[in-house]
């Protein structure tokens, strides 16, 4: 009795995993274009020799991955956070970005060959697949890893910042020195390196822009702190967006595994049953 209901549960299951695979597929390659919302998704599931194809409809929508990809280039072509990075020479901020750049473009491409192996139920393939989903999780790591450490309160980015500011209060005199210093101090509310003493320890006059116009008291907090939490507001929507994508990287990996057995044991089953 179980010999005779194995072969149809099987089948049952192989196709359940394939239709959750397509649709963290579909969750993956999706993204909201304006509103940030999905405002229509229709699914319709036909099932024909083994094979499920999933149509999927989805109005005013953008890709996920594509999102992932527009955000990184947003950081690295914004012409004014482009004019903060070169002012103060901290171009380090953007290792990270290249690395989920890539790392976007890699899922767009995997994403396809995801749901070509899952339909045409290739094993090779299938392996394949789930090994790139891996390499992507990888890649997705390290490049959020590598873009918090460089642009996060109490990181890397840190000594480079205060750097290029002490090396701006030392050469005060030059106008280009002084124009920056004025953008950025002006700007961001802040005052010298690590807060106005910078000046006083470097024996230079302190600017009226270290001052509050209102109250006249120079600011507190140095531009160190000021521009370290600046760029981890920046960072954050694309790190949490990179972790997002590495979850279902892992998600992916285990169903295609998954799916990968289901097969063999229904190539087992055929096998018994002739």
């Amino acid at each position: 009795m179980v010999a005779k209901t194995s072969g149809p549960q099987l089948e049952q299951r192989i196709q359940c995993i394939k239709f959750i695979i397509f649709c963290l597929n579909a969750i993956i390659w999706m993204m909201p274009y304006r509103e940030h919302f999905i405002s229509s998704l229709c699914l319709h599931q036909y099932e024909s020799d083994n094979h499920i194809i999933v149509f999927i409809r989805v109005t005013n929508i953008k890709l996920l991955g594509s999102s992932m990809f527009g955000l990184c280039m947003w950081l690295r072509l914004d012409p004014n956070f482009q004019e903060w990075v070169s002012f103060l020479e901290i171009y380090e901020f953007y290792i990270g970005i290249y690395i989920l750049l890539a790392a976007s473009i890699f899922i767009v491409v995997i994403t396809f060959i995801g749901c070509g192996v899952a339909l045409m139920e290739h094993i090779l393939g299938l392996y394949i697949y789930a090994g790139l989903q891996l390499f992507s999780y990888v890649l997705g790591l390290v490049g959020t890893a590598i873009l918090l450490d460089y642009s996060t309160y109490d990181s890397k980015i840190q000594p480079l910042i205060r750097r290029s500011m002490t090396a701006l209060i030392n050469n005060y005199q030059d106008p280009k020195a002084t124009y920056i210093l004025q953008l950025i101090q002006e700007s961001i509310g802040c005052c010298g390196a690590d807060g106005p003493m910078d000046y006083l320890t470097l024996k230079k006059p302190l600017p009226t822009e270290c001052r509050n116009t209102v109250t006249g008291n120079a600011f507190f907090y140095g531009c160190v702190e000021e521009i370290s939490w600046f760029l981890e507001g920046r960072s954050g929507w694309l790190a949490g967006l990179a972790l997002a994508l590495c979850m279902l990287h892992i998600i992916i990996t285990a169903l295609t595994l998954t799916l990968v057995r289901a097969i063999k044991k229904e190539e087992r089953y055929i096998t018994f049953k002739r």
